[in-house]
């Protein structure tokens, strides 16, 4: 899937707006391939996955587009 870098928090998480989701997916530091929390910004276009957890739907193997 593909989206967009809606927000970043300082604790190493943030939220990606997917195309054709309706709510925002959560995604953790720990989810990423290629890229490190500290060079994302808000607004980026990345690609990911997406995985079902107690919690929800989580974004996972987040990569910049």
């Amino acid at each position: 899937m593909n989206g967009q870098i809606k927000k970043l928090t300082d604790k190493g998480f943030g939220f990606i707006t997917a195309a054709g989701q309706e709510k925002d997916l959560f995604f953790h530091s720990t989810a990423l391939e290629g890229v490190q929390f500290s060079e994302l910004h808000e607004g980026d276009s990345v690609s990911f996955e997406v995985e079902n957890s107690p919690k929800g739907m989580n974004a996972v193997n987040v990569k910049l587009a």
